[in-house]
């Protein structure tokens, strides 16, 4: 019994370590000046070596400055959805939805494992989970290796999208609920997910939210700090507004998204040095012709347009990494391929993403169609 305490003494240690090394070099990064803001303070050789401490560094991977919090984080990283999953683990949905997978399910612990560790193996480090679900698997999933990856944290079900919980002490109880529940010590990126339209959102309801962000990376909980929201307005407002807490926003961008020449957000992300993750690069998979399955016909031309997506996305200064949810190993592996192809797409290879984003705009049902207001963004 001591020797299982000191060892988990040890190991809290190291990840107490950990936390702050990795705040040392965030703030080198800050110190760095390079990225979102396009400050050319540093030499190439100081750029060099935060990018070869970040987590799970591997050579043959392309890392960028995720704005003011100086973290590196991968040019693609892992988003927290498991959408089709039940093509890889047959009847782990319980309910109507993939919210309703059995967390418990030894295959479905798994197929998450595996997936996460080929991200590890690829240099992927960033996990973005916005659900209670999610949160607990993917801290499952990086028991023993947490120091593998960052991990965007969000426990949307008692968050800003609940009127119950828009005040700075409610919020608290959430992430204090959601770390006990999930065993993290701390938080790298807490990003509240708010409405959609999170200009539905009283100003006081956003002071609230600010002040509980504040509040946690004040109390050591949590690094950096932002928030969800699809509301192209109202992002450039809390920008402009919090620009010190106001760190990191998860929000659409698409095969399709184009930034206008004038008056876009992306020129206050820009001035402001945010961080930003592209969520929905495959149009909520209305991209694909096929179900995902390895077996399905269609899986080759799938496969060609997940990358010809990730390649347009990538040629967009706009965004930080696009952040696709991944179902098996070979699609970690096709997307690390997206990223080692030639960035620019050819006149055939951009009208056939054309064609399938058209097409996909098409198809897109009920629940997606607001996908189509970030067309311009």
């Amino acid at each position: 019994m001591e020797q299982k305490q000191e060892q988990e003494g040890k190991a809290n240690d190291l990840t107490r370590r950990g936390f702050m090394r990795d705040g040392a070099m965030a703030a080198a990064g800050l110190a760095v000046g390079v990225g979102a803001a396009g400050s050319q303070s540093a030499q190439a050789g100081d750029v060099g070596t935060l990018i070869r401490r970040t987590r799970s560094y591997n050579p043959g991977m392309e890392y960028r400055r995720l704005g003011k919090t100086g973290l590196w984080v991968s040019a693609v990283c892992m988003g927290g959805h498991w959408k089709r999953i039940d093509k890889m683990v047959p009847g782990v949905f319980k309910g109507g939805g993939w919210l309703s997978a059995d967390l418990d399910s030894d295959g479905f612990k798994k197929n998450r494992r595996d997936v996460v560790t080929r991200c590890i193996e690829s240099g992927i480090n960033y996990i973005d989970a916005c659900t209670w679900q999610e949160c607990v698997a993917y801290a499952e999933a990086l028991r023993g290796r947490r120091d593998a990856m960052f991990l965007g944290f969000s426990w949307y079900q008692e968050e800003m999208r609940n009127g119950r919980f828009r005040t700075v002490k409610a919020l608290l109880r959430t992430l204090d609920k959601g770390m006990r529940e999930a065993k993290l010590d701390y938080v790298d990126v807490w990003r509240i997910t708010m409405h959609e339209q999170s200009g539905k959102h009283t100003e006081g309801e956003v002071e609230e939210m600010i002040g509980a962000l504040e509040k946690a990376r004040q109390q050591g909980k949590v690094r950096f700090t932002g928030a969800s929201t699809h509301d192209r307005p109202h992002i450039k407002w809390m920008i402009e507004t919090y620009p010190t807490v106001f760190q990191v926003v998860v929000t659409p961008y698409t095969a399709k998204s184009k930034v206008r020449p004038k008056d876009s957000v992306f020129d206050a992300v820009k001035k402001y040095d945010m961080g930003v993750f592209g969520i929905k690069p495959f149009a909520g998979n209305s991209l694909f012709k096929g179900d995902s399955s390895p077996s399905s016909p269609q899986a080759e031309e799938d496969d060609r347009l997940a990358r010809l997506a990730i390649r347009y996305i990538l040629a967009t200064d706009a965004i930080t990494a696009p952040i696709p949810g991944m179902i098996n190993p070979h699609q970690v592996d096709n997307v690390v391929k997206a990223i080692k192809e030639r960035r620019e797409l050819d006149a055939a290879e951009a009208k056939e993403l054309e064609q399938a984003m058209d097409e996909a705009w098409a198809k897109l049902p009920p629940h997606r169609q607001w996908l189509k207001d970030w067309e311009y963004v």
